[in-house]
């Protein structure tokens, strides 16, 4: 299989002299439509001018011609008698067509230049040949004679072809000197994008890539160290994910498994045995709650149908979510002060009461007794915003960009025995990024704390 660098090599190679073809092929057509006529014309002319000229001095003719053929000119004189002299250089073919010298001397004219046969890769333009010449008579001392002459291209452009031929393959040789510079330059980018692919593909995120390049190149190197670090954050997150949802489940499957074990022991007290039944009770419940969670968050990530929206009086629905919690808000004695506007929201109404639930009893469990709780609701816009805050002991700023991962727990030392999973926010951020909203958290240590959910009203 031909690498990139050697098809790019050959394609441009092959644009070079595809292009001299055709350059050459165009400047041929523009020389056989335009500039050969001219030339005939041109050199009619001379050649009429040089008749009248040996015709007014017969005694010259020798001396004159062979000026003239210095001067980079090729000519023949003959007559009907066979004597022919050449000036100059000799023709490269002596081929003038059968009958043209008699015509000449009857006193036509000999278009050779004009009536030279068309070629593609032969211009005729520098064919040095009898054919390719003026004819006129000449009447020098009484006797007709044929005068044909062209000009010498070897005398007249020799210098000059040489010139462009050194011009046109030093440019050549330039060029795919320079196509083979380019190509690599393009290539080598690429190459080490195929590399780092394959160092990806092996689990290997430790890429670094040349970007400072401004073109399609530099921006596809920083877009794909750019998807690297994605992607390598992506795979922490989901060796964490299966760590957290291991250690989530194995926690209550061991203390299950444990108490089941000492429940075998038919000396065991009445309350002792009711208490460890209560335990493997409350440890099952948390294992279906973890169930039900990682669920949704599944059907979250993967199924763009999972949200069944309709519209529903947002207000009720808050007041439902207040109610629901009011033994613990009694418990803890803590104030709520809800706010909210008659809003007709367009959404998934089960989801979202998951969000209004895990903000709301976030906000009771943090929130310390005789403290107070704020929901409200309003419009902006087209923009439906629900904040609820409470004064809680706050979230230190380095663990607010972390709060809405998959199980991470801010209060390490109170998740147990709040039965936390750390999936809450999680499933929360997923169910308002689905609704195509928006979730922010400000929060300053010793003061509280205040979720706010944007949300489209339609």
């Amino acid at each position: 299989m031909r690498s990139l660098y050697v098809r790019m090599s050959i394609l441009f190679c092959s644009v070079i002299v595809i292009s001299s073809i055709l350059g050459f092929l165009a400047s041929n057509f523009y020389y056989q439509a335009k500039i050969k006529p001219q030339n005939d014309a041109k050199l009619t002319r001379m050649a009429i001018g040089l008749q009248q000229f040996l015709e007014d001095h017969p005694e010259a003719v020798e001396e004159y011609l062979l000026s003239t053929a210095s001067l980079g000119y090729k000519m023949l004189l003959a007559n009907d008698k066979g004597d022919e002299h050449f000036y100059g250089l000799p023709f490269r073919k002596n081929d003038l067509p059968e009958g043209e010298l008699q015509k000449v001397l009857a006193g036509e004219t000999y278009h050779g230049v004009g009536n030279f046969p068309s070629k593609v890769f032969v211009t005729g333009f520098f064919d040095n040949q009898l054919s390719n010449s003026i004819g006129v008579p000449v009447q020098i001392e009484g006797e007709t004679y044929a005068l044909f002459m062209r000009p010498d291209a070897q005398v007249q452009f020799g210098e000059l072809r040489i010139f462009f031929a050194v011009l046109i393959a030093v440019t050549i040789l330039c060029s795919l000197w320079f196509v083979l510079v380019t190509v690599f330059h393009v290539v080598k980018p690429i190459t080490r994008l195929t590399e780092a692919t394959l160092k990806i593909s092996k689990g290997r995120y430790d890429i670094k890539l040349y970007t400072a390049r401004r073109d399609e190149i530099g921006q596809l190197a920083s877009h794909f160290m750019t998807m690297s670090r994605e992607l390598e954050r992506t795979n922490r997150a989901r060796q964490e994910f299966v760590a957290n949802v291991s250690h989530e489940i194995e926690s209550p499957l061991t203390s299950i498994q444990g108490f089941a074990h000492a429940l075998k022991d038919g000396t065991l007290p009445e309350n002792q045995r009711l208490e460890y039944l209560a335990i493997i009770d409350d440890e099952s419940r948390r294992l279906s709650m973890l169930s039900k969670q990682l669920l949704t968050l599944s059907s979250l990530d993967y199924d763009e149908h999972a949200l069944q929206k309709q519209s529903f009086d947002l207000k009720a629905q808050l007041r439902q979510v207040v109610q629901i919690m009011e033994w613990h808000l009694t418990e803890k004695e803590l104030a709520v002060r809800l706010n909210a506007a008659d809003i007709t929201l367009q959404g998934d109404s089960n989801l979202l009461y998951q969000v209004w639930m895990n903000l709301v009893s976030n906000a009771v469990k943090y929130t310390p007794a005789g403290g107070t709780i704020s929901i409200a609701a309003s419009r902006a816009e087209q923009n439906c915003i629900v904040t609820v805050t409470d004064n809680g002991p706050g979230i230190p700023a380095e663990q607010l960009p972390m709060i809405f991962d998959r199980f991470y727990k801010a209060d390490q030392a109170r998740t147990r025995d709040s039965n936390s999973s750390g999936l809450g926010l999680a499933i929360a951020l997923k169910i308002i990024q689905a609704h195509n909203g928006t979730i922010e958290v400000k929060s300053t240590v010793g003061e509280g704390t205040a979720f706010t959910v944007t949300l489209p009203l339609l």
